[in-house]
């Protein structure tokens, strides 16, 4: 049944119970659009309630002939509502389950695109290790200075990193203990990228990754910021911490990841027509 059906019947059921209850006739009622007829539909049903109550006030009994006749009007308009409000409910059962399954299918994307992005650690402002490695090497030829902290003067190894990745937009702790806490671990040497932070001698040394083999540090009192091979290998190295993204994964991974959000996306629609 549909909302115009609904809504003529409530009229039909104003007006037998005006005449039952001995009430003068309603007037013609007004048109109910779609989005309120399940609210005048209510009304209506707690009205013929509060008409039943008025009806044995006046003296109508549902013993007698009026109060069957009403009882009668009454069984039919809970009957109209009911059969109107099934296949309404029916009809909206396929789109429920459709728009569950695009909301199921967008869940398990985010939770893909999050446990392949759990190695690599967020940009900040478009951040890589590109950049990383461009801003370490404006520091070459500064002197180291143990406790330095200014490039005017000298650095020592943690302070240069820490000034490095500040001139990013990345604040760092001061040492390089501290330091290797930060980001998320590399398991080798074999899988480090440019960028990425060498912590050596149990956590007394650090340095930044420059790809092939070579790392740029601050290395002891009499020398300066410089670029050499790394002689360590995995066993000497403490730990290798990502602070940012490689730059492969900094340009194709977000966009990789929002393509197959959407490919789910579009599949989960699909099926749903």
């Amino acid at each position: 049944m549909s909302y115009a059906d609904v809504a003529a019947r409530i009229g039909a059921i104003e007006s037998n119970l005006a005449r039952v209850a001995g009430f003068p006739t309603p007037a013609a009622p007004e048109t109910r659009s779609a989005a309120t007829a399940g609210n005048v539909l209510g009304g209506s049903l707690q009205g013929t309630a509060n008409a039943a109550a008025n009806s044995t006030n006046a003296g109508i009994t549902f013993d007698s002939p009026a109060g069957t006749e009403f009882q009668q009007v009454l069984q039919n308009a809970l009957d109209a509502s009911a059969s109107g409000a099934a296949p309404a409910a029916a009809g909206a059962g396929p789109a429920r389950e459709a728009e569950r399954g695009q909301r199921e299918a967008v869940g398990k994307t985010a939770a893909t695109t999050r446990a392949q992005g759990a190695s690599e650690p967020a940009a900040a402002g478009g951040v890589d290790g590109a950049r990383v490695v461009a801003a370490s090497k404006k520091y070459l030829g500064v002197p180291y200075v143990w406790g330095g902290n200014n490039p005017k003067v000298g650095l020592d190894c943690s302070s240069f990193v820490q000034h490095t990745f500040r001139d990013l937009g990345i604040q760092l702790p001061r040492v390089a203990r501290q330091q290797a806490k930060e980001g998320t671990e590399v398991p080798s040497l074999a899988q480090a990228r440019p960028g990425d932070l060498i912590v050596t001698r149990g956590g007394g040394h650090i340095g930044i990754y420059l790809g092939g083999n070579k790392m740029i540090h601050a290395p002891r009192p009499g020398e300066s910021v410089s670029i050499r091979e790394l002689f360590e290998t995995d066993k000497d190295i403490m730990t290798i911490r990502r602070i940012v993204p490689s730059e492969a994964a900094a340009n194709s991974g977000p966009a990789d990841a929002r393509a197959a959000q959407r490919a789910l996306f579009d599949s989960a629609r699909a099926a749903s027509r």
